[in-house]
């Protein structure tokens, strides 16, 4: 699928529903499925190429699906599948187990085992596909996670906040490698954390976690003036010094891409159009720019030309567009 959205309505109405389950057959796992909306089938896949790993964002009529241990000799892909629930009602029953997810729940299910799922009130989801392979937990660990309401606090919140962005983002070339490799780092640790496993990890998928976790609190801080390396280190419970070393492989350091990233907010709220009268200063001041001199000359040296006289130009050029 590539990153292109595909919809059942552009079939004929008649073979919506069977599209769909040569759909799911292709590209996650053989899979029996049953429907009430057989007669006109209305659902939307992407999938999204992320390097060693894959992504599915899914949206469907209410449906059932169930795995048996027939298809799963038929084919099997060996994955564990990571599902986030973005809308609707998921239940899931696996090795015994039982959860039911409404929107924000994260689950997770094994395509080698037999599994039941059913999916009500139009399901949306977003599922990333781990190779077994990858994760250093023995799958005698793993199946005590299966098919339960996994953790939305801690590494769960950005596993979480990352799998329902991927449902709105399309990615080429080294973005989806270096996304792909951000997600697998994150799953990694993640469930090796759940099943008391992290020093299983190799220290590479360590580091680079804390890095994603580092980068997530500057992104969800930055409007906080007195955001530093300091404050980011302290909140991952590492030291400025080790901070640094985790960024030591970046294209910038830890103070520049803080800077990068509140002057990149700056500049998306001076080109959006129901921003227009609030002043430049202003703007600056809500991304942690609290000197309005600091901030011309710091966007200046970014964009090449002082914020006010970028949003006029970016407000001619979108006039222009519109004409």
């Amino acid at each position: 699928m590539g990153g292109v959205v595909l919809r059942s309505t552009d079939v004929p109405k008649a073979d919506r529903f069977d599209w769909w389950v040569d759909l799911v057959t292709r590209d996650l796992a053989p899979t029996y499925i049953t429907t009430e909306h057989r007669d006109d089938f209305r659902a939307t896949a992407v999938a999204l190429e992320l390097g060693s790993v894959h992504a599915s964002a899914l949206s469907f009529q209410t449906l059932q699906s169930w795995r048996t241990p027939r298809l799963i000799q038929r084919s099997d892909p060996e994955l564990w599948e990571l599902g986030y629930v973005v809308g609707g009602v998921m239940g899931i029953e696996q090795d015994r187990n039982v959860a039911q997810l409404r929107a924000g729940g994260l689950v997770l299910y094994d395509t080698s085992r037999q599994f039941d799922t059913r999916v009500a009130e139009d399901g949306r989801i977003v599922i990333l596909h781990v190779p077994k392979t990858a994760v250093p937990v023995p799958d005698q660990v793993m199946r005590n996670l299966l098919a339960r309401r996994l953790p939305t606090h801690g590494s769960g919140s950005l596993l979480a906040g990352f799998l329902r962005d991927l449902a709105g983002v399309r990615l080429e070339g080294w973005e989806a490698e270096e996304t792909g490799a951000a997600a697998l780092h994150l799953a990694l640790a993640f469930l090796s954390g759940l099943s008391n496993r992290e020093q299983l990890l190799p220290t590479q998928t360590r580091q680079t976690t804390l890095l994603y976790k580092a980068k997530a609190f500057i992104e969800t801080h930055l409007s906080e003036p007195d955001l530093s390396p300091q404050v980011v280190a302290d909140a991952q419970s590492i030291s400025v010094r080790y901070l640094h070393h985790l960024f030591q492989d970046e294209k910038h350091t830890v103070g520049s891409f803080i800077r990068g990233r509140r002057l990149e907010r700056c500049r998306a709220d001076l080109t959006a159009p129901g921003l227009m009268l609030r002043p430049v200063g202003m703007i600056g001041a809500r991304w942690g720019f609290t000197d309005a001199a600091v901030f011309n000359r710091a966007f200046k040296a970014a964009y090449g030309m002082p914020p006010g006289e970028y949003r006029t130009r970016a407000a001619l050029d979108r006039d222009h567009t519109a004409v």
